[in-house]
């Protein structure tokens, strides 16, 4: 029995859904109409995309493992695939077959597939198909700074139904998918969800580890030599920070509970400053000053 879907995603019948997401994603990434602008690369990549709504779930890959690309009329899924045309969102078409009560959303298994007749499509509204709401969801991904990925706040989202400003919570991390009710796609008197996948940006001063923030700030020779106070801007404010004698480059200092809010604990992380001691320019040193540290300080 013919089982083209596999063939989409380029994985055997027997794959398991760790090898089917590895596949899709590598797919995906390959066929994207951002990356790949080549003529087919668009269709490609619905093609792709449907064919892992289907085999991703287990109840809908069990009913195609039964009957098969039947489903499509007796048509291999590619060619089914490009037969609906450039418009047609094939994860609607694929929610229609796969949907409703039943066994196989309505599929009789009789020998002409959808219809009944000789192997058509027939068409969504008569035998063999219960007729669903259309997807209304919409899926995008935003950046967002990385102090608003810390310390939470508004960030303003535009798509072409508009622009509107949504709640970031702290501790968000890249990756990770926020939900928006209501600002999906209207149709009918209805309106589906968006689905934001977060990117946090860099920051050229932090970086985060795990829970915990690390910032490197300067302190002055001297500083660092006979201990002193050293003003640090952090994300929420300024601290003063008390270095002790010897302090070496590249010494941590803790700060308690000043780093990223867990969202599932609740609790907070720590942030560790790292020291760069800043050496003075010799040649602005008092002469005096500068030959008596020539002669004094260690020579190893």
């Amino acid at each position: 029995m013919s089982k083209s879907l596999y063939d989409s995603l380029g994985i055997s019948t027997s794959a398991t859904e760790a090898e089917i997401k590895k596949a899709y994603r590598k797919l995906a990434r390959k066929y994207h109409p951002d990356v790949n602008k080549e003529p087919g690369a668009e269709e490609k990549f619905k093609e792709i995309n449907a064919a892992y709504e289907v085999l991703s779930d287990k109840e809908k890959r069990a009913q195609y493992d039964q009957f098969g690309d039947q489903m499509f009329g007796g048509q291999n899924f590619h060619d089914f695939a490009r037969g609906q045309g450039a418009n047609v969102d094939l994860d609607d078409i694929l929610r229609n077959i796969f949907g409703g009560g039943g066994g196989f959303g309505g599929f009789s298994g009789a020998q002409g597939g959808f219809g009944g007749a000789q192997g058509g499509f027939g068409g969504f509204g008569g035998s063999g198909f219960q007729q669903q709401q259309p997807n209304l969801d919409v899926e995008t991904a935003i950046t967002i700074p990385f102090s608003v990925s810390v310390l939470g706040g508004k960030h303003n989202v535009s798509l072409q139904s508009g622009s509107f400003d949504i709640k970031i919570p702290a501790g968000v991390k890249s990756g990770e998918k926020l939900r928006v009710r209501g600002k999906g796609k209207s149709a009918n008197g209805r309106s589906g969800d968006l689905f934001l996948r977060i990117d946090v940006a860099p920051d050229p001063a932090y970086t985060r580890e795990g829970d915990n923030l690390v910032k490197t700030f300067d302190v002055p020779l001297v500083s660092a030599l006979f201990g002193g106070k050293v003003k640090v801007d952090t994300l929420e404010k300024e601290i003063t920070l008390k270095v002790p004698k010897n302090t070496k480059n590249g010494q941590r200092f803790r700060v308690k509970e000043m780093g990223v809010v867990n969202r599932k604990s609740k609790q907070r992380g720590d942030l560790y400053l790292k020291a760069n001691i800043v050496l003075p320019d010799a040649d602005s040193l008092d002469e005096e000053l500068s030959e008596m540290m020539r002669n004094k300080l260690p020579k190893e």
